[in-house]
């Protein structure tokens, strides 16, 4: 049985995937393969390097968010990604290629000139995985390989297709459940949720072609930037998923 992951983008809410991920570990669920977007990308590269979930919400805790809003003016995008790139280069290497992963991961970012979806999977892997989460505008494109790259949760925040020929079942995380009773009181706000809307428009065309989609209600109530309840969002994830486990283990065994 290969079992395939796809953890979807999210900002903070991303942690959830390595509360997920430590429920895996415990109830002994293997994964084969990993397909990830953005916080899903970071959050999936880095347990297929070898780092405990555990371990991985302590390097995101590590990183200042004061660290990486630096501007980076007269680029097309307000922010650059160098302290997010050292962090990875000071724990993954400079030179780390997919090939050097302990499970096999797709990275997807979207490509802004053509507007389609690129997939990583050979290769480098530093750059595509900033690419991933570079958030259009916010912060500047990733040029790498003749590409110029942002976020790929734009066109596609739950990338389960590259599962469908490589895995005999396909979990999908999804950690942006909207909340329908959200009070919108400034633009910050506004921007927020107009990013959420939109972004959940293309989840739902792909939400049925995963066998089991675990979505943590819980997280709805969370920013896009709550970094500081990392914590929190870290034990949603895993008590969310620790509690499917029955549901969990009746659809693998079918």
């Amino acid at each position: 049985m290969r079992i395939g992951l796809a953890l979807s983008g999210g900002g903070a809410r991303g942690i959830a995937h390595l509360g997920v991920l430590k429920a895996f570990d415990e109830l002994g669920i293997k994964i084969s393969m990993i397909s990830g977007v953005s916080s899903g990308a970071i959050a999936g590269v880095l347990y297929a390097a070898g780092f405990t979930p555990d371990q991985i919400l302590s390097l995101i805790k590590e990183l200042s968010v004061f660290k990486i809003v630096r501007p980076a003016f007269g680029k097309a995008g307000l922010l650059h990604l160098e302290e997010v790139e050292k962090l990875y280069i000071r724990h993954l290497g400079a030179d780390i290629t997919f090939e050097d992963l302990k499970i096999p991961v797709v990275v997807s970012a979207t490509e802004m000139n053509e507007g389609v979806t690129a997939y990583f999977s050979t290769g480098k892997l530093i750059q595509p995985l900033l690419a991933s989460s570079a958030v259009p505008i916010l912060y500047r494109p990733i040029l790498f390989e003749g590409k110029l790259l942002n976020d790929g949760g734009l066109l596609n925040n739950l990338p389960v297709d590259p599962l469908h020929t490589n895995c005999d079942f396909k979990i999908a995380v999804h950690v942006n459940p909207i909340n329908h009773q959200a009070q919108i009181t400034n633009i910050r706000s506004m921007v927020e949720r107009t990013l959420l809307l939109a972004i959940n428009n293309n989840v739902k065309l792909r939400m049925h072609l995963c066998d089991l989609l675990i979505e943590p209600q819980e997280l709805k109530y969370y920013r896009l930037t709550n970094f500081r309840k990392a914590d929190e969002i870290f034990e949603i994830g895993y008590e969310h998923t620790m509690k499917l486990e029955k549901h969990i283990r009746q659809l693998i065994n079918k």
